[in-house]
């Protein structure tokens, strides 16, 4: 059964950040917040957790669209390919917010990656996510947990959230009520910046 461990967004508790990046390492699967709706994820690294996600997702791992979640732009020489100052501007215009950017993808992705000729990228403005992937030292895959009511697309409580998931994960972070609104999705690998999915972010950003 999964541990349920609540974080204040304001002031995450350093120890229990530490207790989740060492889930993380050894191929843990998480639920925990954004500045949209709660997410589940992995360690970008471990190729285990990331194919244990899909199978959740009933998805090929190649063919997945996860998001890959960084604390700051400065892990995107890893995963993405050069991008002009037009695109950095938009990037930096935007982010940390509720957006998930697609990206060209470098040569140096992870092995489960390595055929992928885009990237999403996400730097959410929660602190709770935001300090897990800076003590981890590297970004987590992220894919949104949807509801089965067809009413409401994703779940907010974190209570309800357990309920449902304690025995397919191994955390779940109660950082309070999340947001039933996802992220804006936008396509900067085209010659005009494409909107995939009009959600939280604005799109004065363009």
């Amino acid at each position: 059964m999964a541990q349920f461990i609540k974080l204040y967004n304001d002031n995450p508790n350093p120890k229990e950040i530490a207790k989740i990046v060492k889930v993380l390492q050894n191929g843990g699967l998480i639920i925990y917040p954004t500045d949209t709706i709660y997410g589940l994820g992995c360690d970008i690294t471990n190729t285990k957790a990331l194919e244990k996600i899909a199978r959740i997702k009933e998805v090929k791992l190649e063919k997945a669209n996860f998001s890959f979640i960084c604390n700051d732009l400065s892990h995107l020489s890893d995963y993405v390919k050069q991008i002009d100052t037009p695109t950095f501007k938009i990037l930096n215009r935007a982010l940390p917010g509720p957006y998930t950017f697609i990206l060209p993808g470098s040569t140096s992705l992870p092995k489960a990656f390595k055929k992928r000729k885009t990237v999403g990228i996400r730097v959410p403005d929660n602190a709770i996510a935001q300090a897990i992937v800076e003590a981890l030292g590297n970004p987590i895959v992220s894919t949104s947990i949807h509801d089965e009511d067809e009413m409401i697309e994703y779940t907010t409580d974190p209570e309800l959230i357990f309920e449902k998931w304690q025995n397919r994960v191994d955390i779940v972070i109660d950082g309070g009520y999340g947001d039933n609104q996802a992220s804006t999705v936008i396509d900067l690998t085209t010659a005009m910046p494409e909107i995939i999915r009009e959600g939280k972010g604005s799109l004065d950003i363009l």
